[in-house]
């Protein structure tokens, strides 16, 4: 499967797609990037004359890529096609954050594979700033699966 198919195959659409690229994947993990438009409505109040990128928005980056983008690669081709609407579970998540995000910037997020097992994903996920410095990391999990019916 080509990184552009699965970015086509998320579930989300600008404002919410928090996934620009798709660097490398395997059955083991994944690893990808997005920035962080400086005009998104979060900034406008969150921290005032001082914007940084909420922890809920770095989570939800880090979910994207590293459960949702894997997932839809893990998940047979027979299971999903690109017409098909996937439904999606967080289902639990635990993230430590180390330095802040601002607009503009630009995050790496890399997962590995913990298991994946009757549609439930759990990654280890790490997000590092374009000058290699970890942001954030955390474990998260989730369900996924393709409804044929829409």
């Amino acid at each position: 499967m080509k990184y552009e198919e699965i970015i086509q195959k998320l579930p989300y659409t600008k404002p919410f797609l928090f996934v620009d690229d798709i660097i490398d994947v395997d059955e083991d993990g994944i690893k990808g990037t997005y920035v962080f438009d400086a005009e998104a409505d979060f900034y406008k109040g969150h921290f005032k004359h001082n914007p940084v990128t909420p922890g809920v928005i770095l989570t939800e980056c880090c979910a994207q890529i590293g459960v949702v983008a894997l997932g839809i690669y893990l998940l047979s081709e027979d299971e999903i096609t690109l017409g098909d609407h996937i439904q999606i579970g967080l289902s639990s998540s635990e993230m430590e954050f180390y330095e802040p995000v601002f607009p503009n910037e630009k995050v790496v997020v890399t997962a590995e594979k913990i298991y994946f097992r009757f549609h439930k994903l759990k990654c280890k996920v790490k997000m590092h700033n374009s000058a290699g410095v970890l942001v954030c990391k955390g474990t998260i999990s989730g369900m996924l699966k393709s409804n044929k019916n829409g």
